[in-house]
């Protein structure tokens, strides 16, 4: 039984204790429940300290039975885990069959979320600052023009939502601003209905419907007037779900300028990438590009686009510098001349600076604008970047290490307390698998495996190193099953079982 893609891997704990797999069948869960029974029931152990540890060990598993052995228990604990269970989440009495259940847990999942959403305001903005050094060279002023919108999103009630937001645009001695909101209304489940008004340079009016078509594509149609001249603009677009991973969209735009668009898109773990066709009336294009992310801090990005207008490769990278900040780098070479962008994100705003380098496509300037600061990056990563944040990782580990030394006794001390509940039954099973020639556990340690690498290491204690490592070697020897087989179930955390 797995848990709802959307929501992640389920949750393991549970089984880990009774050392099943998370797809393991009803059957499964209760041989293996009834297998530990006979190794923790209090009644097997005379002396006090043992039947103390017995008994709450047992007390674990029965909990652990109670809650996988039960369909609408488990598919709750599959999703949110036990503070789903704990929080009062109820299915009723009327839902058996696996799918109501799931139906029913995303709709109280979705009134969970909205709930929360609701309680906040989302406030979201960018400022954009263009410079211009060959400007700047011939004795003029840097800064080329400048873009600022700020956009604020409330949820007014569980189906409304408004959206209030701005922009502000200057170039040279020209520049001009709108005003614009939005309305939102959740008409259903699956379809909704937006309103919009906006003022300034592109004073319009416009609705725009939104439908799920079904479990894998959307429909979007829309209308807008213009207050200026009256001209009326129609939208459709259609997206659908190709796989897991990709979708496809198709735009069509009716008006002055009309238009038709054929994109694609693709997210996985280590990569994205999309790509758009566009004919219009009076111009055509095509774009593409692909993010690569090298680990979870840091990425490389390539793209282009070429038209009827436009003629240009951009290529780059950025990092992330805490939970919601990230930078970027770009380098882009085109008709329009040869630029260096640099981004701040952090949360829902952004600082975005391009800086044109030249307004020519001159070979030097282009080599040098790309080599130069990739080798003062890689050269700084190296040599200050990486080195400090591998202390300060270090320096937070060992501050972790230090805040939850309790929890870590506590759990290293339960797990040796459930070993010798295992000792005698583990002993049998190697004496049984020595004398057949079959397989002997000689040694297992479960931990950190940087910290076995530096165990050699000057100020490496033995303290530290043992506090990052427990000996598995009992366990693993008791798991032996009497075909000499091993089984250990992947995804599950090998330290919450006995």
């Amino acid at each position: 039984m797995k848990a709802s893609g959307d929501n992640g891997p389920p949750n393991r704990e549970l089984y880990a204790l009774l050392h099943v797999s998370t797809e393991a069948s009803d059957e499964e869960i209760r041989k293996a429940y009834r297998q530990w029974a006979q190794i923790y029931h209090p009644d097997k152990y005379q002396a006090p300290q043992m039947q103390e540890i017995a008994t709450e060990n047992f007390q674990r598993i029965c909990e652990a039975y109670e809650i996988l052995s039960d369909e609408k228990k488990r598919l709750i604990y599959d999703i949110y885990g036990m503070e789903g269970l704990t929080s009062g989440l109820e299915l009723g009495p009327k839902l058996n069959k696996a799918e109501e259940i799931k139906e029913e847990l995303e709709r109280l999942r979705r009134r969970k979320e909205q709930e929360k959403v609701s309680a906040h305001v989302r406030p979201s903005g960018s400022i954009l600052a263009n410079l211009s050094l060959p400007q700047f060279l011939n004795g003029g002023g840097i800064m080329r023009g400048m873009a600022m919108s700020s956009e604020v999103q409330s949820e007014i009630s569980k189906q409304n939502a408004i959206v209030i937001g701005g922009n502000l645009v200057v170039n040279g001695n020209s520049g001009g601003g709108a005003a614009t909101a939005v309305l939102r209304h959740q008409m259903s489940s699956v379809s909704s209905i937006e309103f919009m008004a906006s003022a300034g340079l592109r004073a319009l009016v416009g609705v725009q419907t939104s439908r799920h078509l079904s479990l894998h594509s959307t429909a979007t149609t829309g209308v807008a007037v213009s207050l200026r001249d009256g001209s009326i603009n129609l939208s459709n677009s259609w997206t659908r779900q190709l796989s897991e991973t990709s979708s496809g969209n198709i735009q069509l735009a009716l008006g002055p300028e009309s238009s038709i668009a054929v994109g694609w898109q693709k997210k996985e773990e280590k990569m994205s990438a999309a790509g758009e066709i566009k004919f219009g009336t009076s111009s055509f294009g095509a774009s593409a590009h692909y993010t690569h992310h090298f680990s979870a801090k840091s990425h490389g990005l390539i793209a282009g686009s070429v038209g009827s207008t436009t003629l240009e490769i951009e290529v780059g990278g950025g990092r992330k510098i805490s939970q919601f900040g990230t930078v970027r780098m770009l380098y882009s070479v085109g008709i329009q001349g040869i630029f260096w962008r640099f981004e701040l994100h952090r949360g829902g705003q952004k600082l975005i600076v391009p800086i044109l380098l030249s307004r020519h496509l001159n070979a030097v300037i282009a080599t040098g604008a790309l080599v130069i600061p990739a080798s003062i990056y890689f050269l700084l990563k190296t040599f200050i970047v990486k080195p400090y944040s591998l202390k300060w990782e270090k320096h937070e580990v060992l501050d972790n290490m230090k805040r939850t030394a309790a929890q870590v006794r506590e759990a290293r001390a339960a797990a040796e307390k459930a070993q010798q509940l295992l000792q005698n039954v583990a002993n049998r099973k190697k004496s049984r698998q020595q004398e057949t020639g079959g397989l002997v556990i000689a040694k297992a340690v479960y931990g950190s495996q940087n910290a076995l690498k530096k165990k050699d290491e000057v100020g490496e204690t033995k303290d530290e190193l043992a506090s990052q490592v427990i000996d598995v070697t009992l366990p693993l020897n008791f798991l032996v099953n009497d075909s000499g087989q091993l089984k250990l179930h992947e995804g599950v955390k090998k330290s919450g079982g006995g």
